[in-house]
């Protein structure tokens, strides 16, 4: 079989272009000229002949990094094509006006940013936000009638406004989104927690309400930086003894160290002085860190260099114990000398009356009279040798012969009326 050879180079020449100040560069192919940076330019794009301004010179892009294939710079500007940009521009600052005068008759609820101008003049295209869906039928068919022409509206986020319009930021330079950056780049919380700043939306957030995009720049420099420091609440040990992390300072390579022997005393050390003997809080089945385990404060004359290293052996301390070899040992089921069963005890209250036993000795009719004590109405005391005698004072009578009676509540019935 035979082999396919890729006769494409692996690199192609192209020219960066830019539509307007502020906004996306975009790759075009020089098709066989030369630019400067700042020569206007007419190029070839899906809406038509555009212009545009060159943004860089000829330079060389591998092919894997662009989209093939490039669309082609048809010419340099003309002084007649410089004067339809001008031209554009006034009837873009025309159909801008209009354009708010009828969102105010129609009354919707949005705010247009701005108004674009095709190089050809067959299309003005509106760009406005929104916080909701907005009918603007009938104001595209007022636009078509006071223009004209094809009139088109896209609805775009508070971040491409900010990118549009510009303007400073509270650090007092060009929004970055207006002067250098292409695309936004997401931007979460969570870099703003990284960098142990203030979750005061007021000031991790820019003119258009989202988060700084500065907020990325510095977000791969911080991440480097804690790997190489301890987390909070470890436990380490230091020159002036052991103790816990109570705060970082990440950009100096610092902590802040409540000593164990005296919990009053915060030190600063360097995070090359010290020593991790256990990393972040303390958990439930973690082993207690032995008293003697002191690297660097015990160190003694040794260097420090050389406690440090010996310590760095000894951070995982969790998991000391599971490193060690476990050998399986064959279980052997000892034989264990039976326990006597034991009767089970009945618990109170739950017993069943046994009935006795009858002796078949006796014939059937002749049974034996129950004793006195053996009566259930007996209540346990031998009865008085007199029965003749009253009985002494202070002894409660037999409760068994004397019940009280309850009452009767129901009423009696009327006799009926005897006929005379």
């Amino acid at each position: 079989m035979e082999e396919i050879t890729n006769d494409l180079p692996e690199t192609l020449e192209v020219v960066d272009i830019q539509f307007r100040p502020g906004q996306k560069v975009y790759y075009f192919d020089p098709n066989g000229m030369q630019f400067a940076p700042g020569d206007p330019v007419i190029m070839d794009t899906a809406r038509g002949p555009e212009f545009g301004t060159c943004a860089g010179a000829n330079h060389t892009v591998r092919r894997k990094e662009i989209v093939t294939p490039l669309r082609k710079i048809l010419r340099r500007a003309s002084q007649q094509d410089l004067k339809i940009v001008a031209d554009n521009r006034a009837r873009e600052k025309r159909a801008y006006d209009v354009c708010m005068q009828k969102i105010a008759e129609h009354g919707l609820d949005m705010q247009l940013v701005s108004a674009e101008c095709a190089f050809d003049g067959s299309k003005i295209l509106f760009y406005f936000t929104a916080d909701e869906r907005v009918d603007f039928r009938e104001l595209v068919k007022n636009l078509a009638g006071v223009f004209h022409t094809r009139i088109e509206l896209r609805q775009i986020g508070v971040r491409d406004k900010a990118k549009m319009v510009g303007g400073l930021g509270i650090c007092g330079r060009p929004f970055c989104c207006a002067s250098f950056l292409n695309d936004f780049q997401p931007v979460s919380i969570k870099m703003a927690k990284t960098q142990n700043l203030s979750l005061n939306p007021t000031k991790i957030s820019g003119t258009c309400g989202r988060l700084m995009c500065c907020l990325k720049y510095e977000q791969d420099a911080y991440e480097d930086l804690i790997r190489t420091s301890p987390k909070m609440d470890s436990f380490v040990d230091t020159p002036e003894g052991r103790g816990t992390v109570v705060e970082l300072d990440l950009m100096r390579q610092r902590v802040k160290v409540r000593m164990e022997e005296n919990p009053d005393t915060i030190s600063q050390f360097a995070n090359t002085d010290i020593a991790v003997l256990r990393s972040g809080k303390a958990k439930k089945n973690d082993p207690p860190i032995p008293a003697d385990l002191a690297p660097i404060s015990g160190a003694g004359k040794r260097p420090r260099q050389e406690a440090r290293d010996d310590a760095m052996v000894l951070e995982p301390i969790r998991f000391r114990y599971s490193e060690e070899a476990v050998v399986e040992e064959p279980m052997v089921k000892e034989e264990l000398p039976e326990k006597p069963q034991e009767k089970p005890v009945e618990k109170p209250g739950r017993s069943r009356r046994r009935k006795k036993p009858v002796d078949k000795s006796r014939p059937a009719g002749d049974t034996p009279k129950p004793k006195a004590a053996d009566s259930p109405n007996h209540s346990g005391k031998t009865a008085p040798e007199n029965p003749g005698q009253p009985k002494p004072e202070g002894e409660s009578p037999d409760p068994a012969k004397k019940r009280r009676r309850k009452p009767n509540n129901r009423r009696k019935k009327p006799n009926p009326p005897q006929e005379g």
